[in-house]
Protein backbone atom coordinates (compact mmCIF):
# COMPACT_ATOMS: atom_id res chain seq x y z
CA UNK A 1 0.00 0.00 0.00
CA UNK A 2 1.34 3.68 -1.14
CA UNK A 3 1.91 6.39 1.00
CA UNK A 4 -1.27 8.20 -0.57
CA UNK A 5 -3.74 5.17 -0.17
CA UNK A 6 -1.83 5.30 3.57
CA UNK A 7 -3.13 9.58 4.08
CA UNK A 8 -6.72 8.76 2.44
CA UNK A 9 -7.51 5.77 5.02
CA UNK A 10 -6.29 8.21 7.61
CA UNK A 11 -8.51 11.03 6.34
CA UNK A 12 -11.34 8.96 5.83
CA UNK A 13 -11.41 7.36 9.61
CA UNK A 14 -11.18 10.74 11.18
CA UNK A 15 -14.12 12.64 9.35
CA UNK A 16 -16.13 9.45 9.56
CA UNK A 17 -19.66 10.12 10.93
CA UNK A 18 -19.64 8.49 14.51
CA UNK A 19 -22.76 6.95 15.57
CA UNK A 20 -21.57 5.79 19.41
CA UNK A 21 -22.39 7.21 22.11
CA UNK A 22 -19.60 8.67 22.97
CA UNK A 23 -17.59 11.75 22.73
CA UNK A 24 -14.01 12.60 21.78
CA UNK A 25 -11.91 14.85 23.51
CA UNK A 26 -8.42 16.16 23.65
CA UNK A 27 -5.75 15.76 25.11
CA UNK A 28 -2.43 17.86 25.00
CA UNK A 29 0.99 16.37 23.92
CA UNK A 30 2.28 16.23 27.65
CA UNK A 31 -0.14 14.27 28.45
CA UNK A 32 1.14 11.44 26.81
CA UNK A 33 2.16 8.51 28.04
CA UNK A 34 0.43 9.02 31.27
CA UNK A 35 -0.83 6.33 33.29
CA UNK A 36 -0.10 3.06 33.34
CA UNK A 37 -0.18 -0.48 32.00
CA UNK A 38 -2.65 -1.22 29.57
CA UNK A 39 -4.06 2.19 30.14
CA UNK A 40 -0.70 3.98 28.09
CA UNK A 41 -2.38 1.71 25.05
CA UNK A 42 -6.42 1.87 24.69
CA UNK A 43 -8.94 4.03 24.36
CA UNK A 44 -6.49 6.20 22.16
CA UNK A 45 -5.95 7.55 18.72
CA UNK A 46 -2.49 8.07 18.07
CA UNK A 47 -1.72 11.39 15.63
CA UNK A 48 1.15 12.45 14.49
CA UNK A 49 0.27 16.28 13.55
CA UNK A 50 -2.09 16.90 16.61
CA UNK A 51 -3.71 16.42 19.60
CA UNK A 52 -4.41 12.53 21.08
CA UNK A 53 -8.34 12.12 21.06
CA UNK A 54 -9.90 9.63 23.72
CA UNK A 55 -13.15 8.34 23.24
CA UNK A 56 -15.01 8.94 27.24
CA UNK A 57 -18.65 7.51 28.14
CA UNK A 58 -20.91 9.89 26.65
CA UNK A 59 -24.59 10.97 29.52
CA UNK A 60 -26.39 11.85 26.66
CA UNK A 61 -29.91 9.28 26.72
CA UNK A 62 -29.69 7.84 23.25
CA UNK A 63 -32.52 5.58 24.42
CA UNK A 64 -36.16 5.25 25.87
CA UNK A 65 -35.57 1.75 26.70
CA UNK A 66 -34.86 0.31 30.21
CA UNK A 67 -31.26 -0.76 30.89
CA UNK A 68 -30.66 -4.68 30.49
CA UNK A 69 -30.16 -4.54 34.15
CA UNK A 70 -33.77 -4.09 34.54
CA UNK A 71 -36.98 -6.32 33.32
CA UNK A 72 -39.22 -5.20 30.95
CA UNK A 73 -42.53 -3.61 32.47
CA UNK A 74 -45.49 -5.46 31.72
CA UNK A 75 -43.57 -8.48 30.03
CA UNK A 76 -45.56 -11.85 31.21
CA UNK A 77 -43.29 -14.34 33.29
CA UNK A 78 -41.38 -16.69 31.05
CA UNK A 79 -42.77 -20.45 31.35
CA UNK A 80 -40.03 -23.02 30.42
CA UNK A 81 -40.67 -26.61 29.28
CA UNK A 82 -40.28 -29.29 31.50
CA UNK A 83 -39.32 -33.25 31.02
CA UNK A 84 -42.18 -35.36 31.57
CA UNK A 85 -41.10 -37.89 34.00
CA UNK A 86 -42.20 -40.42 31.30
CA UNK A 87 -39.70 -39.27 28.42
CA UNK A 88 -36.50 -40.21 31.13
CA UNK A 89 -38.38 -43.61 32.08
CA UNK A 90 -37.04 -47.02 31.15
CA UNK A 91 -40.16 -49.52 30.56
CA UNK A 92 -39.22 -53.47 30.46
CA UNK A 93 -41.62 -56.47 29.42
CA UNK A 94 -40.92 -59.54 30.48
CA UNK A 95 -42.59 -62.33 27.69
CA UNK A 96 -43.28 -65.76 28.80
CA UNK A 97 -40.80 -67.38 27.69
CA UNK A 98 -38.61 -65.35 30.02
CA UNK A 99 -37.38 -62.90 27.44
CA UNK A 100 -36.88 -59.25 28.57
CA UNK A 101 -37.43 -56.07 26.48
CA UNK A 102 -36.29 -52.60 27.67
CA UNK A 103 -36.74 -49.08 25.76
CA UNK A 104 -36.25 -45.88 26.75
CA UNK A 105 -37.79 -42.80 24.48
CA UNK A 106 -34.62 -40.04 23.44
CA UNK A 107 -35.16 -37.68 21.07
CA UNK A 108 -33.74 -37.90 17.16
CA UNK A 109 -34.38 -39.57 14.11
CA UNK A 110 -32.49 -42.47 14.11
CA UNK A 111 -32.75 -45.18 17.13
CA UNK A 112 -30.31 -48.15 18.77
CA UNK A 113 -31.60 -51.43 19.41
CA UNK A 114 -29.71 -54.37 20.10
CA UNK A 115 -29.31 -57.73 22.28
CA UNK A 116 -27.18 -57.95 25.51
CA UNK A 117 -26.70 -61.55 26.30
CA UNK A 118 -25.59 -63.64 29.17
CA UNK A 119 -23.07 -64.84 27.32
CA UNK A 120 -19.02 -64.47 26.93
CA UNK A 121 -15.52 -66.91 27.80
CA UNK A 122 -16.30 -67.09 31.31
CA UNK A 123 -19.11 -69.78 30.34
CA UNK A 124 -16.79 -71.94 28.17
CA UNK A 125 -15.17 -73.87 30.90
CA UNK A 126 -16.58 -77.23 28.59
CA UNK A 127 -16.25 -75.61 25.37
CA UNK A 128 -12.28 -74.75 23.54
CA UNK A 129 -11.74 -71.27 24.85
CA UNK A 130 -12.00 -69.08 21.75
CA UNK A 131 -15.99 -69.46 21.14
CA UNK A 132 -16.97 -65.90 21.48
CA UNK A 133 -13.77 -64.94 19.84
CA UNK A 134 -15.09 -66.87 16.88
CA UNK A 135 -18.81 -65.49 17.53
CA UNK A 136 -17.84 -61.93 17.67
CA UNK A 137 -15.98 -62.18 13.94
CA UNK A 138 -19.05 -64.71 12.61
CA UNK A 139 -21.67 -61.61 13.38
CA UNK A 140 -24.07 -60.32 10.66
CA UNK A 141 -23.32 -63.05 8.58
CA UNK A 142 -25.92 -65.38 5.98
CA UNK A 143 -28.68 -66.49 8.19
CA UNK A 144 -31.62 -68.28 6.91
CA UNK A 145 -33.67 -65.06 5.55
CA UNK A 146 -30.41 -63.26 4.65
CA UNK A 147 -28.31 -65.24 1.83
CA UNK A 148 -24.58 -63.81 2.94
CA UNK A 149 -23.46 -60.53 5.11
CA UNK A 150 -23.74 -58.19 2.19
CA UNK A 151 -27.73 -58.86 1.79
CA UNK A 152 -27.49 -57.68 5.68
CA UNK A 153 -25.49 -54.65 5.00
CA UNK A 154 -27.76 -53.75 1.97
CA UNK A 155 -30.80 -54.15 4.33
CA UNK A 156 -29.43 -51.49 7.01
CA UNK A 157 -28.27 -48.94 4.56
CA UNK A 158 -31.56 -48.68 3.13
CA UNK A 159 -32.55 -47.05 5.90
CA UNK A 160 -29.27 -45.37 7.02
CA UNK A 161 -28.25 -48.54 9.35
CA UNK A 162 -24.80 -49.36 10.94
CA UNK A 163 -24.09 -52.58 13.17
CA UNK A 164 -21.56 -54.04 15.63
CA UNK A 165 -20.75 -57.52 17.67
CA UNK A 166 -18.84 -56.93 20.66
CA UNK A 167 -17.73 -59.72 23.39
CA UNK A 168 -16.68 -58.97 26.79
CA UNK A 169 -15.92 -61.65 29.40
CA UNK A 170 -19.19 -61.81 30.34
CA UNK A 171 -21.79 -60.25 27.79
CA UNK A 172 -22.16 -60.57 24.06
CA UNK A 173 -23.75 -57.85 22.72
CA UNK A 174 -25.32 -57.28 19.03
CA UNK A 175 -26.62 -53.47 18.33
CA UNK A 176 -27.62 -51.44 15.17
CA UNK A 177 -27.90 -47.82 15.09
CA UNK A 178 -30.94 -47.48 12.08
CA UNK A 179 -34.16 -44.26 11.22
CA UNK A 180 -36.20 -45.44 14.04
CA UNK A 181 -39.36 -45.92 11.26
CA UNK A 182 -37.53 -49.16 10.48
CA UNK A 183 -38.15 -50.78 13.68
CA UNK A 184 -39.34 -53.96 11.85
CA UNK A 185 -36.35 -54.20 9.41
CA UNK A 186 -33.81 -54.06 12.22
CA UNK A 187 -36.29 -56.34 14.64
CA UNK A 188 -36.16 -58.59 12.36
CA UNK A 189 -32.53 -58.71 11.30
CA UNK A 190 -31.46 -59.03 14.92
CA UNK A 191 -33.73 -61.88 15.48
CA UNK A 192 -32.17 -64.03 12.38
CA UNK A 193 -28.98 -62.85 13.45
CA UNK A 194 -28.63 -64.22 16.92
CA UNK A 195 -31.00 -67.35 16.61
CA UNK A 196 -30.81 -68.07 12.78
CA UNK A 197 -27.11 -67.54 11.74
CA UNK A 198 -26.16 -70.35 8.69
CA UNK A 199 -22.99 -70.65 9.83
CA UNK A 200 -21.36 -71.75 6.83
CA UNK A 201 -18.05 -73.94 6.36
CA UNK A 202 -16.81 -71.39 4.41
CA UNK A 203 -17.71 -68.52 6.88
CA UNK A 204 -16.23 -70.67 9.91
CA UNK A 205 -12.63 -70.75 7.99
CA UNK A 206 -12.64 -66.66 7.24
CA UNK A 207 -13.42 -66.30 11.15
CA UNK A 208 -10.74 -68.53 11.80
CA UNK A 209 -8.12 -66.74 9.66
CA UNK A 210 -9.04 -63.34 10.64
CA UNK A 211 -8.75 -64.93 14.52
CA UNK A 212 -5.32 -65.90 13.65
CA UNK A 213 -4.59 -62.82 11.99
CA UNK A 214 -5.79 -60.73 14.89
CA UNK A 215 -3.33 -62.80 17.49
CA UNK A 216 -0.17 -62.08 15.02
CA UNK A 217 -1.34 -58.29 14.64
CA UNK A 218 -1.09 -58.12 18.51
CA UNK A 219 1.97 -59.65 18.81
CA UNK A 220 3.57 -57.19 16.48
CA UNK A 221 2.28 -54.41 18.22
CA UNK A 222 4.04 -52.15 20.98
CA UNK A 223 0.66 -51.97 22.74
CA UNK A 224 0.18 -55.16 25.21
CA UNK A 225 -3.04 -54.00 27.03
CA UNK A 226 -5.40 -57.03 25.44
CA UNK A 227 -2.87 -59.48 26.13
CA UNK A 228 -1.75 -58.53 29.83
CA UNK A 229 -5.90 -58.16 30.36
CA UNK A 230 -5.88 -61.76 29.36
CA UNK A 231 -3.06 -62.89 31.41
CA UNK A 232 -4.02 -60.43 34.86
CA UNK A 233 -7.56 -61.93 34.71
CA UNK A 234 -5.69 -65.86 34.38
CA UNK A 235 -3.94 -64.80 37.34
CA UNK A 236 -6.29 -63.91 39.56
CA UNK A 237 -9.17 -66.69 38.60
CA UNK A 238 -6.53 -69.83 37.98
CA UNK A 239 -8.59 -72.03 35.64
CA UNK A 240 -12.10 -70.62 36.56
CA UNK A 241 -14.84 -68.57 34.89
CA UNK A 242 -13.02 -65.31 34.24
CA UNK A 243 -9.45 -66.50 34.13
CA UNK A 244 -10.54 -67.78 30.78
CA UNK A 245 -9.03 -66.21 27.68
CA UNK A 246 -11.27 -64.31 25.95
CA UNK A 247 -8.50 -64.01 23.02
CA UNK A 248 -8.41 -67.77 21.27
CA UNK A 249 -5.66 -69.33 21.91
CA UNK A 250 -3.34 -70.42 19.03
CA UNK A 251 -3.72 -73.48 20.21
CA UNK A 252 -7.55 -73.69 19.66
CA UNK A 253 -8.10 -72.37 16.38
CA UNK A 254 -8.62 -75.79 14.78
CA UNK A 255 -11.31 -77.42 17.59
CA UNK A 256 -13.68 -74.90 16.91
CA UNK A 257 -15.80 -75.59 13.91
CA UNK A 258 -19.74 -75.11 13.00
CA UNK A 259 -21.09 -78.26 15.25
CA UNK A 260 -18.94 -76.61 18.43
CA UNK A 261 -20.44 -72.72 17.82
CA UNK A 262 -24.50 -74.17 17.34
CA UNK A 263 -24.09 -76.17 20.38
CA UNK A 264 -22.50 -73.13 22.61
CA UNK A 265 -25.54 -70.82 20.50
CA UNK A 266 -28.63 -73.64 21.75
CA UNK A 267 -27.45 -73.34 25.68
CA UNK A 268 -26.58 -69.69 26.30
CA UNK A 269 -28.99 -67.82 23.34
CA UNK A 270 -32.21 -68.83 25.06
CA UNK A 271 -34.48 -66.28 25.74
CA UNK A 272 -34.36 -65.93 29.83
CA UNK A 273 -30.37 -65.14 29.50
CA UNK A 274 -31.20 -62.35 26.62
CA UNK A 275 -32.35 -58.86 27.04
CA UNK A 276 -33.45 -56.78 23.90
CA UNK A 277 -33.04 -52.78 24.56
CA UNK A 278 -33.94 -50.05 22.12
CA UNK A 279 -33.25 -46.33 22.55
CA UNK A 280 -35.27 -44.22 20.98
CA UNK A 281 -37.85 -46.59 20.12
CA UNK A 282 -41.96 -47.10 21.09
CA UNK A 283 -42.05 -49.59 23.37
CA UNK A 284 -44.84 -51.43 22.43
CA UNK A 285 -44.17 -51.35 18.86
CA UNK A 286 -40.75 -52.81 19.91
CA UNK A 287 -42.76 -55.64 21.85
CA UNK A 288 -44.87 -56.55 19.07
CA UNK A 289 -41.84 -56.92 16.66
CA UNK A 290 -39.96 -58.95 18.84
CA UNK A 291 -42.25 -61.17 19.58
CA UNK A 292 -42.99 -62.15 15.55
CA UNK A 293 -39.44 -62.51 15.24
CA UNK A 294 -37.81 -63.64 18.16
CA UNK A 295 -41.15 -65.66 20.15
CA UNK A 296 -43.15 -66.96 17.04
CA UNK A 297 -40.49 -67.96 14.43
CA UNK A 298 -38.18 -70.86 15.90
CA UNK A 299 -34.44 -70.49 15.99
CA UNK A 300 -32.51 -72.56 13.37
CA UNK A 301 -30.96 -75.37 16.44
CA UNK A 302 -34.66 -76.07 17.02
CA UNK A 303 -34.77 -77.21 13.56
CA UNK A 304 -31.53 -79.27 12.71
CA UNK A 305 -29.93 -82.26 13.84
CA UNK A 306 -26.80 -81.61 15.79
CA UNK A 307 -23.92 -84.15 16.83
CA UNK A 308 -23.82 -85.49 20.11
CA UNK A 309 -21.31 -85.36 22.96
CA UNK A 310 -21.14 -81.73 23.31
CA UNK A 311 -21.96 -79.88 26.73
CA UNK A 312 -25.52 -79.77 27.43
CA UNK A 313 -25.77 -77.33 30.38
CA UNK A 314 -24.56 -73.92 31.40
CA UNK A 315 -21.81 -73.45 33.53
CA UNK A 316 -23.42 -71.16 36.54
CA UNK A 317 -19.84 -71.45 38.51
CA UNK A 318 -19.60 -68.26 40.89
CA UNK A 319 -15.80 -66.41 40.31
CA UNK A 320 -13.08 -67.82 42.50
CA UNK A 321 -10.67 -65.36 43.28
CA UNK A 322 -7.42 -66.96 43.76
CA UNK A 323 -4.34 -64.99 43.17
CA UNK A 324 -1.23 -65.40 41.46
CA UNK A 325 1.47 -65.25 38.57
CA UNK A 326 1.28 -65.30 35.21
CA UNK A 327 4.52 -64.21 33.19
CA UNK A 328 5.64 -64.69 29.47
CA UNK A 329 9.48 -63.95 28.91
CA UNK A 330 9.26 -62.55 25.32
CA UNK A 331 10.32 -59.69 22.98
CA UNK A 332 8.19 -56.45 22.80
CA UNK A 333 7.61 -54.93 19.67
CA UNK A 334 9.11 -50.94 20.00
CA UNK A 335 8.17 -47.83 18.31
CA UNK A 336 10.70 -47.56 15.84
CA UNK A 337 9.49 -43.94 14.36
CA UNK A 338 9.40 -42.31 18.12
CA UNK A 339 12.39 -44.05 18.97
CA UNK A 340 11.48 -45.18 22.10
CA UNK A 341 13.13 -47.71 24.11
CA UNK A 342 12.30 -51.62 24.60
CA UNK A 343 9.64 -51.75 27.47
CA UNK A 344 9.02 -54.35 29.95
CA UNK A 345 5.08 -54.36 31.19
CA UNK A 346 4.01 -55.46 34.78
CA UNK A 347 0.22 -55.57 36.31
CA UNK A 348 -0.61 -55.80 39.96
CA UNK A 349 -3.91 -56.79 41.12
CA UNK A 350 -6.12 -57.66 43.82
CA UNK A 351 -10.13 -58.53 44.29
CA UNK A 352 -12.05 -55.61 43.71
CA UNK A 353 -15.67 -55.94 44.20
CA UNK A 354 -18.66 -56.50 41.53
CA UNK A 355 -21.24 -53.91 40.31
CA UNK A 356 -24.06 -54.68 42.81
CA UNK A 357 -21.65 -54.25 45.63
CA UNK A 358 -22.30 -51.33 48.46
CA UNK A 359 -18.61 -50.88 48.03
CA UNK A 360 -18.68 -50.09 44.18
CA UNK A 361 -18.84 -46.56 44.13
CA UNK A 362 -16.31 -45.90 46.03
CA UNK A 363 -14.19 -48.17 43.95
CA UNK A 364 -15.10 -46.22 41.26
CA UNK A 365 -13.73 -42.48 43.09
CA UNK A 366 -10.77 -44.66 43.97
CA UNK A 367 -9.88 -45.63 40.64
CA UNK A 368 -10.16 -42.16 39.17
CA UNK A 369 -8.09 -40.87 42.16
CA UNK A 370 -5.39 -43.19 40.90
CA UNK A 371 -6.09 -42.45 37.34
CA UNK A 372 -2.82 -42.83 35.58
CA UNK A 373 -2.28 -42.97 31.66
CA UNK A 374 1.32 -42.57 29.49
CA UNK A 375 4.44 -39.97 29.66
CA UNK A 376 2.75 -38.86 26.84
CA UNK A 377 -0.81 -38.29 27.21
CA UNK A 378 -2.22 -35.31 26.49
CA UNK A 379 -2.88 -32.70 29.30
CA UNK A 380 -5.53 -30.43 30.26
CA UNK A 381 -8.47 -30.40 32.92
CA UNK A 382 -10.49 -33.54 33.14
CA UNK A 383 -7.65 -35.80 31.72
CA UNK A 384 -6.26 -37.22 34.88
CA UNK A 385 -3.30 -34.60 35.19
CA UNK A 386 -3.75 -34.73 38.57
CA UNK A 387 -4.42 -37.93 39.61
CA UNK A 388 -1.83 -39.70 41.90
CA UNK A 389 -0.35 -41.70 38.94
CA UNK A 390 0.46 -38.94 37.41
CA UNK A 391 1.73 -36.45 40.00
CA UNK A 392 3.60 -39.28 42.42
CA UNK A 393 4.49 -41.96 39.81
CA UNK A 394 4.86 -39.88 36.05
CA UNK A 395 6.41 -36.82 37.14
CA UNK A 396 8.89 -38.34 39.57
CA UNK A 397 10.28 -41.21 38.10
CA UNK A 398 12.14 -40.32 34.28
CA UNK A 399 12.00 -44.13 33.27
CA UNK A 400 7.89 -45.30 33.47
CA UNK A 401 6.75 -44.86 30.44
CA UNK A 402 3.10 -45.51 31.71
CA UNK A 403 1.01 -46.43 35.02
CA UNK A 404 -2.71 -46.37 34.73
CA UNK A 405 -5.26 -48.23 37.31
CA UNK A 406 -8.23 -50.38 35.98
CA UNK A 407 -11.62 -51.65 37.84
CA UNK A 408 -12.68 -54.48 36.17
CA UNK A 409 -16.50 -55.00 37.91
CA UNK A 410 -18.31 -58.33 37.41
CA UNK A 411 -21.76 -59.59 38.11
CA UNK A 412 -20.37 -61.68 40.94
CA UNK A 413 -16.47 -60.17 41.64
CA UNK A 414 -14.41 -57.68 40.49
CA UNK A 415 -10.40 -57.01 39.82
CA UNK A 416 -8.53 -53.56 40.20
CA UNK A 417 -4.74 -53.81 39.00
CA UNK A 418 -2.32 -50.79 38.01
CA UNK A 419 -0.57 -51.44 34.81
CA UNK A 420 2.84 -49.88 34.54
CA UNK A 421 5.95 -50.08 31.17
CA UNK A 422 9.42 -49.31 31.62
CA UNK A 423 12.83 -50.44 30.15
CA UNK A 424 14.08 -53.95 31.39
CA UNK A 425 16.65 -52.32 33.48
CA UNK A 426 14.03 -50.62 35.96
CA UNK A 427 11.88 -53.81 36.54
CA UNK A 428 12.52 -54.32 40.11
CA UNK A 429 11.74 -50.25 40.86
CA UNK A 430 8.93 -50.35 38.73
CA UNK A 431 7.95 -53.04 40.97
CA UNK A 432 8.45 -51.23 44.06
CA UNK A 433 6.98 -47.78 42.59
CA UNK A 434 3.59 -49.50 41.93
CA UNK A 435 3.71 -51.58 44.92
CA UNK A 436 3.79 -48.43 47.24
CA UNK A 437 1.19 -46.93 45.67
CA UNK A 438 -0.88 -49.34 45.67
CA UNK A 439 -0.45 -49.48 49.62
CA UNK A 440 -0.83 -45.51 49.68
CA UNK A 441 -4.24 -45.79 48.48
CA UNK A 442 -5.21 -46.82 52.27
CA UNK A 443 -4.10 -43.62 53.31
CA UNK A 444 -6.28 -40.65 53.90
CA UNK A 445 -6.57 -38.82 50.87
CA UNK A 446 -6.69 -35.20 50.56
CA UNK A 447 -10.20 -32.79 50.72
CA UNK A 448 -9.17 -31.47 47.10
CA UNK A 449 -8.24 -34.62 45.87
CA UNK A 450 -11.60 -36.65 46.85
CA UNK A 451 -13.12 -33.59 45.48
CA UNK A 452 -11.73 -33.06 42.45
CA UNK A 453 -11.88 -37.15 41.46
CA UNK A 454 -15.61 -37.11 42.55
CA UNK A 455 -16.80 -34.12 40.16
CA UNK A 456 -14.44 -35.68 37.44
CA UNK A 457 -16.22 -39.40 37.59
CA UNK A 458 -19.45 -37.48 38.00
CA UNK A 459 -18.95 -35.36 34.71
CA UNK A 460 -17.53 -38.65 32.45
CA UNK A 461 -20.40 -40.59 33.79
CA UNK A 462 -22.92 -37.73 32.38
CA UNK A 463 -20.46 -37.19 29.27
CA UNK A 464 -21.10 -40.73 28.24
CA UNK A 465 -24.23 -40.92 28.76
CA UNK A 466 -25.15 -38.50 25.76
CA UNK A 467 -24.00 -41.22 23.27
CA UNK A 468 -27.50 -43.04 22.44
CA UNK A 469 -25.13 -45.93 22.11
CA UNK A 470 -24.05 -46.12 25.76
CA UNK A 471 -27.28 -45.63 26.78
CA UNK A 472 -28.52 -48.58 24.79
CA UNK A 473 -25.41 -50.89 26.59
CA UNK A 474 -26.36 -49.46 29.98
CA UNK A 475 -29.86 -50.13 29.70
CA UNK A 476 -29.22 -53.53 28.61
CA UNK A 477 -26.60 -54.80 30.68
CA UNK A 478 -28.22 -53.03 34.14
CA UNK A 479 -31.81 -54.76 32.96
CA UNK A 480 -29.68 -58.04 32.19
CA UNK A 481 -28.39 -58.26 35.71
CA UNK A 482 -31.32 -56.31 38.02
CA UNK A 483 -34.39 -55.97 35.76
CA UNK A 484 -34.60 -52.65 36.18
CA UNK A 485 -32.67 -49.48 34.96
CA UNK A 486 -31.41 -46.97 37.59
CA UNK A 487 -31.28 -43.63 36.72
CA UNK A 488 -27.89 -41.28 36.35
CA UNK A 489 -29.02 -38.84 38.99
CA UNK A 490 -29.16 -42.65 41.45
CA UNK A 491 -25.47 -42.54 40.78
CA UNK A 492 -24.67 -38.35 40.80
CA UNK A 493 -25.84 -38.92 44.31
CA UNK A 494 -24.05 -42.33 45.30
CA UNK A 495 -20.73 -40.36 44.00
CA UNK A 496 -21.62 -37.70 45.71
CA UNK A 497 -22.03 -39.24 49.31
CA UNK A 498 -18.31 -40.72 48.91
CA UNK A 499 -16.00 -39.85 51.87
CA UNK A 500 -12.88 -39.84 52.99
CA UNK A 501 -13.74 -42.58 55.42
CA UNK A 502 -15.38 -45.23 52.23
CA UNK A 503 -12.13 -44.59 50.10
CA UNK A 504 -9.87 -45.65 53.41
CA UNK A 505 -11.86 -48.45 54.29
CA UNK A 506 -12.29 -49.95 50.32
CA UNK A 507 -8.70 -49.57 49.71
CA UNK A 508 -7.93 -52.09 53.08
CA UNK A 509 -11.19 -54.19 51.55
CA UNK A 510 -8.96 -54.73 47.92
CA UNK A 511 -5.40 -54.86 50.07
CA UNK A 512 -6.29 -57.59 52.10
CA UNK A 513 -6.71 -60.18 49.34
CA UNK A 514 -3.83 -62.09 48.04
CA UNK A 515 -1.66 -60.39 44.92
CA UNK A 516 -2.06 -61.45 41.09
CA UNK A 517 0.87 -60.19 38.59
CA UNK A 518 1.24 -60.47 34.95
CA UNK A 519 4.32 -60.06 33.45
CA UNK A 520 5.44 -59.75 30.06
CA UNK A 521 8.66 -58.66 28.08
CA UNK A 522 12.46 -58.73 29.27
CA UNK A 523 11.30 -59.69 32.75
CA UNK A 524 14.26 -61.59 34.32
CA UNK A 525 14.90 -59.33 37.38
CA UNK A 526 11.26 -59.47 37.84
CA UNK A 527 10.44 -59.97 41.90
CA UNK A 528 8.95 -63.11 42.83
CA UNK A 529 5.73 -63.38 44.54
CA UNK A 530 7.09 -63.93 48.11
CA UNK A 531 9.15 -60.78 47.74
CA UNK A 532 6.07 -58.85 46.90
CA UNK A 533 3.90 -60.52 49.44
CA UNK A 534 6.36 -59.90 52.20
CA UNK A 535 7.00 -55.98 50.56
CA UNK A 536 2.87 -55.83 50.73
CA UNK A 537 2.90 -56.60 54.82
CA UNK A 538 5.31 -54.65 55.79
CA UNK A 539 4.41 -51.80 53.49
CA UNK A 540 0.71 -51.95 55.42
CA UNK A 541 2.33 -52.15 59.03
CA UNK A 542 4.36 -49.37 57.97
CA UNK A 543 3.13 -46.35 55.57
CA UNK A 544 5.31 -43.97 56.99
CA UNK A 545 8.75 -45.44 56.38
CA UNK A 546 10.37 -45.73 52.56
CA UNK A 547 9.88 -49.14 51.55
CA UNK A 548 12.48 -50.89 49.42
CA UNK A 549 12.37 -54.43 48.35
CA UNK A 550 15.70 -55.30 48.04
CA UNK A 551 17.72 -54.02 51.22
Amino acid sequence: MNVRSINLLKHSWRTFPRRFATKVTTVGGDEIGSGTGIGKITGRVRNTDGPHRVNTPSKEVVTQLPPLTEPLPDLPEAIYAKPMAESAATKVTTLINGLRIASEPRYGQFCTVGLVLDSGPRYEVAYPSGVSHFLEKLAFNSTVNFPNKDAILKELEKNGGICDCQSSRDTLIYAASIDSRAIDSVTRLLADVTLRPTLSEQEVNLARRAVSFELETLGMRPEQEPILMDMIHAAAYSDNTLGLPKLCPQQNLDDIDRNVLLNYLKYHHTPERMVIAGVGVDHDELVHYVRKYFVEDPAIWDNETMQEGGPKLVDTSVAQYTGGCVKEECEIPIYAAAGLPELAHVVLGFEGCSHQDSDFVPLCVLNIMMGGGGSFSAGGPGKGMYSRLYTKVLNRYHWMYSATAYNHAYADTGLFCIHGSAPPQHVRDMVEVLTRELVNMASEPGREELMRSKIQLQSMLLMNLESRPVVFEDVGRQVLVTGKRKRPEHFINEIEKVSASDIQRVAQRILSSPPSVAARGNIRTLPDMNQISSLLNVAGRTLSQRLSLFK
